[in-house]
């Protein structure tokens, strides 16, 4: 008796896009985080445990969709992971309050990277749930 193979949730590279705007968007939050006071413009508000709990907010989505996809639910998995990158878009919002020129290096870096890693995530997220949509629809 053979054991029917599971279908693999995420192809190889997938997964290492996901880890990639993980470490991303980590980088960026703890960058965020440590130097608060450095940001320009920042709300008085945020504090550097609020943008931790943010990061743990914002990579919920990305461990949901991982959970969704494992109780046999993949094109709904692949949507949340491309709002899970969706979200890493977000960061660009430091330039509403103040100009990439009035940034550090390391913060344009860290912005550029989690949005760059989370916009790649969201544009290969939604060509994987057309093509598993489409597939299922046959």
């Amino acid at each position: 008796m053979h054991a029917r193979a599971r279908p693999q949730l995420f192809p190889k590279p997938v997964w290492v896009l996901i880890g990639l705007y993980f470490l991303a968007s980590l980088a960026h939050f703890a960058h965020n985080a440590e130097f608060i006071k450095f940001y320009p413009s920042m709300p008085l508000w945020l504090t550097r445990e609020k943008v931790y709990l943010a990061w743990l907010a914002v990579t919920s989505v990305g461990i949901a969709a991982v959970v969704l996809g494992r109780l046999g639910l993949p094109v709904l998995a692949t949507v949340l992971l491309g709002a899970y990158g969706a979200l890493g878009l977000d960061g660009l919002g430091h330039y509403a309050l103040a100009l990439c020129s009035e940034h550090t290096f390391a913060t344009n870096l860290t912005i550029w990277s989690e949005a760059t890693a989370g916009l790649t995530l969201l544009v290969v997220s939604s060509v994987l749930a057309v093509r598993r949509n489409l597939r299922d629809a046959h």
